[in-house]
């Protein structure tokens, strides 16, 4: 038995997920530590993690980084956290919880033990390789499985289930999805809708089955399991994962005789307590209204009121109050945009009027709901573009009147759109739905003393659950700023009271070709201490890399010579990623992907040579991981020797040209995508950019090169080339967008250089193409305008400017290796070549790591 204190009431949270611990939270900050003494238990070994973002635990996120607290925030605060230690029953009689490891005591209890997947019950579901998308333990399962499999399927069609199948697609995996429904996310989104969806979705390789039920999971003959549909036809797949829907864990609630709603799930009041007054119940486990939320608002607001409840029992203050919970949704799934908002079907609503806006080329469709007088907006739905969303959720959310013709709010924004700028929002506008942020909100913290985004996220915490709200939220912000008459600065640091586009237009007018130069002119040389490396007219770890990379944008003279080197951080100084060990990758360029038998056999002697682990890329290169410092030059004296040139992967520049094979092998290539491929590669290596930047060329309309999810994608026609851009597969996906069709090979040239060019000029520092698009005022047609019409007149301007890069293009390594001064930067001791003797090197998986 634990041993209770006896000062304090005895509060047992069963549950660490990411609604466990806001109400974890919201107990600290509304003080209940005066009054509990706090049990927290989680059944995972892991801290309370970021769900939201799971997906990304596949694309190099680790556990830790998804975390949403550490375990000293719990032992600050005096709260017990118990991982790895399931509650198996509750005695209401007696008050307590028991698990493996004993019985505890409580006198309030709070069920926040979430969901679980639902698996249909299919014969043959519990085969070895068929698995559900919940937790980490469930990644790392699925990753495991997917080491010896070619295919995967992902049984379900909705928001989860999407993510699933871009975690298998991310692994490699031949990727389809079957739905029961006649259509993909059917609780989002229409036929027309659903049909859009269906088609982008399998732009990208993925295959879709809907209207499929499957009947049984057999052994396959070419794979693992075979699945068997109700109209008998097959689909054979090495790995399955179930993700079709979620279930409330209400088990321990069903033992203890709280009452459960007809299909599951804790009932509870709009104070979340259960029918025994000592227990309460919050986020996906609790039935509030005969409605489950599967969302992490709601239950964020579940837990608040949670909070208050427990507080108003403790300290006789007013009990908290949850009243339902808007289930509007922005989604990027698979790099798709989608969007639903309040009766995005319109059957709730009597006497509903739609309107609908259908764009097949550049795949686009919305939807406005409406009330039968007009004058409401009832609900919303998007396929192919987010970016109407904030404008409609405000209408929807506070009930604001529509402008005349509602249907201007879903036309083209050349067609006259009208947008809602923060100073039109009224004051009980919801900016941040996961922590119920209010406009009021933000300006009550700005009128306490908020004086900066950080400061109001600080206090508020918004934008700091799903992050959705972020670009209104600064919009919000800088707003209000300037009505109280603050100066909203823009400055990128303390030495230069400049933004970057400002910085980069007084480097290339006035041609300051070194930071010292920069900084005498126009810098302050009065540093106030902050970062490693910040001190008066030295700059910083902010400003002096982003200059480094303007100057390399203007001149591209290499950046190791002496007056840049010191601008440069680690990567770049040393021309090569540091691994997390502390040894180096090399990666040397192979255009396009096309590489000879002779140099692949110097990349294989050379990995041997200097035990060096390989990769194949997505960016169709190979990576040698494990160099050490002190062996960098030598490795690539032997590779520029045989041919090579640096592949720029530790730089803010051009990476890779992904290609198919195109009309050289494929037979329904339709243009030498690799030809093409290569040819762009070698025009724009070299060039430095506020962000790396990633191309594709696909030899069709197949698009075998994800031409689509990169910054600037090339897709074959029989009329020539097709150009999209700003895209991005990366922390934050995006579909890359239709910019110009039919060119021939000079327009595409020309295009691409004076839309990067543009790029470079305009971007803030560290911005990727797709968040820069999203930024830029007037979006893509205004883009369209200064790239392709020339409205500024700066198109020759442009084009002079980036064949002054292409002209200075040297390699970097090529030139280090000559020069003996700056070979030293590779020595381990500025007086002896010879390595470091108290770092010894082991091997594991062919990579050297320092024991």
């Amino acid at each position: 038995m634990n041993t209770p204190n006896a000062t304090k009431s005895q509060l047992i949270v069963i549950g660490n997920g990411m609604v466990g611990h806001h109400l974890v939270e919201q107990l600290v900050e509304q003080g209940a530590t005066e009054h509990y003494e706090i049990t927290v238990f989680g059944e995972e070994r892991h801290l309370a993690y970021d769900r939201v973002h799971l997906s990304e635990y596949f694309s190099g996120r680790d556990a830790d980084s998804l975390a949403l607290s550490t375990a000293e925030y719990y032992a600050e605060h005096g709260i017990a956290l118990r991982l790895s230690e399931a509650v198996t029953a509750i005695d209401r009689d007696r008050g307590e919880v028991t698990t493996p490891q004993g019985r505890y005591p409580y006198d309030r209890l709070v069920l926040a033990t979430g969901s679980y997947p639902f698996v249909p019950p299919i014969p043959g579901n519990d085969r070895e390789g068929c698995l559900v998308y919940r937790t980490l333990e469930d990644l790392d399962a699925i990753r495991a499985m997917a080491e010896t499999a070619n295919t995967g399927v992902v049984v379900g069609g909705g928001l989860l289930g999407l993510e699933a199948a871009n975690a298998l697609r991310g692994l490699n995996l031949d990727t389809a999805v079957v739905e029961f429904a006649p259509r993909l996310m059917p609780m989002q989104v229409d036929s027309e809708g659903g049909e859009l969806l269906r088609e982008k979705i399998e732009s990208l390789g993925v295959q879709v089955l809907t209207g499929r039920a499957t009947q049984e999971i057999v052994d396959g003959e070419a794979s693992r399991h075979r699945m068997v549909f109700q109209d008998d036809k097959v689909l054979e797949t090495d790995l399955i994962v179930f993700s079709a829907g979620i279930r409330p864990r209400d088990d321990l609630a069903r033992d203890c005789g709280l009452e459960i709603g007809e299909r599951g799930g804790v009932v509870i009041d709009d104070r979340c307590l259960t029918n025994d007054p000592a227990i309460l119940a919050v986020g996906e486990v609790a039935l509030w209204n005969n409605s489950i939320f599967g969302l992490v608002a709601p239950g964020y607001q579940m837990a608040k009121a949670a909070a208050a409840t427990l507080l108003a029992t403790a300290s006789g203050t007013q009990d908290g109050s949850f009243k339902g919970a808007d289930m509007s949704t922005k989604l990027k799934l698979m790099g798709v945009d989608v969007g639903s908002i309040g009766d995005a079907h319109g059957d709730r609503t009597p006497g509903a009027r739609m309107f609908r806006f259908l764009d097949p080329i550049k795949q686009q469709y919305r939807k406005l709901v409406v009330s039968s007088d007009g004058k409401r907006l009832v609900g919303a739905m998007l396929v192919g573009d987010n970016s109407y969303y904030d404008t409609l959720l405000q209408y929807y959310a506070n009930r604001m009147d529509l402008p005349e013709d509602p249907a201007a709010l879903i036309l083209p924004s050349s067609e006259g759109a009208p947008t809602l700028g923060p100073d039109a929002l009224p004051e009980t506008a919801m900016i941040c739905s996961c922590h119920n942020v209010t406009k009021g909100d933000i300006c009550a913290t700005l009128d306490a003393g908020a004086v900066d985004l950080g400061a109001v996220k600080g206090e508020t915490k918004a934008s700091t659950g799903c992050g959705g709200c972020a670009a209104l939220l600064k919009s919000v912000v800088d707003h209000e700023l300037e009505a109280r008459g603050v100066e909203v600065d823009k400055s990128i640091c303390e030495h230069f009271a400049h933004t970057r586009q400002e910085l980069y237009d007084i480097v290339r007018v006035e041609g300051i070709k070194t930071f010292s130069e920069l900084m005498e002119k126009h810098g302050s040389k009065v540093g106030h201490g902050l970062g490693s490396s910040s001190a008066p007219g030295l700059g910083c770890d902010i400003c002096k890399p982003a200059v480094a990379s303007i100057l390399a944008s203007c001149f591209n003279e290499p950046i190791t010579d002496a007056a840049h080197i010191p601008l440069q951080d680690t990567n770049d100084t040393f021309m090569a990623n540091m691994q997390k060990n502390g040894t180096y990758s090399v990666v040397p360029r192979v255009p396009g992907g096309e590489i000879t038998p002779d140099k692949l056999v110097v990349l294989g002697q050379v990995a041997q040579k200097y035990a060096l682990y390989t990769k194949v890329t997505g960016g169709q290169r190979i990576d040698l991981f494990g160099a050490r410092l002190e062996d960098l030059p030598a490795i690539w004296g032997e590779l520029i020797e045989a041919g090579f040139e640096t592949g720029h992967a530790y730089g803010k520049s051009l990476r890779t040209v992904k290609s198919c094979v195109g009309s050289t092998w494929c037979r329904y290539g339709v243009q030498d995508s690799v030809g093409m491929a290569i040819r762009l590669e070698h025009r724009y290596k070299g060039l430095r950019a506020p962000h790396k930047i990633k191309f594709g060329v696909s030899g069709c309309t197949r698009e075998c090169a994800e031409a689509q999810s990169k910054d600037i994608g090339v897709i074959a026609t029989e009329n020539g080339w097709n150009l999209y851009v700003c895209g991005n597969g990366g922390m934050r996906p995006r579909h890359a967008e239709l910019f110009a069709t039919d060119l021939d090979d000079e327009q595409l040239y020309r295009i691409i250089d004076r839309f990067l060019m543009f790029y470079i000029r305009t971007a803030d520092r560290l911005q990727r193409t797709s968040v820069w698009r999203e930024n830029l005022d007037g979006g893509l047609d205004y883009l369209k305008q200064v790239i392709l019409e020339d409205s500024l007149g700066i198109g020759e301007e442009l084009d002079r400017q980036m064949q002054t890069v292409i002209d200075a293009y040297e390699c970097e390594w090529a030139n280090a290796i000559s020069d003996p001064e700056k070979l030293k930067r590779f020595r381990s001791f500025v007086n002896d070549a010879r390595p470091d003797p108290d770092i010894i090197y082991t091997t594991e998986r062919g990579q050297l790591r320092p024991a």
